[in-house]
């Protein structure tokens, strides 16, 4: 059974960043992507970026495009999530998500959707402050 262990969270002032780390446990780690997904109090939990294992195809939610970056490294099984010019609506608790079991059903935007993942993570608080 796959395990995904965020990490980086934190505390950072508006304009800021930080990086967000997941690292997945498991040999034979061969997901069809990764994904990040964030829910903020009384919210739903929301898209904020996905990458193709194979391919490093990258998507983002249209609020984070050009201030965020997703990454991963195979060899250690792990995905970034590059975080600059953080705003304070971009706090919310991080979930780290694989798609290791679902094929997409359809084409690239299936990484966008909560549905296209069976593995989660514990999650990481990020507050940005004003």
């Amino acid at each position: 059974q796959v395990q995904l262990v965020e990490s980086g969270g934190g505390l950072v002032q508006a304009g800021g960043s930080l990086r967000l780390s997941c690292a997945a446990s498991g040999r034979t780690f061969r997901p069809y992507a990764m994904g990040w997904f964030r829910q903020a109090p009384g919210k739903e939990r929301d898209f904020v970026a996905a990458i193709t294992w194979s391919s490093e195809t990258t998507y983002y939610a249209d609020s984070v495009k050009g201030r965020y970056t997703i990454s991963r490294d195979s060899a250690k099984n792990t995905q970034y999530l590059q975080m600059n010019m953080l705003k304070p609506e971009d706090t919310a608790v991080y979930y780290c998500a694989a798609d290791v079991h679902n094929p997409p059903i359809y084409g690239g935007s299936w990484f966008t959707q909560k549905r296209a993942y069976d593995t989660w993570g514990q999650g990481t608080q990020v507050t940005v402050s004003s």
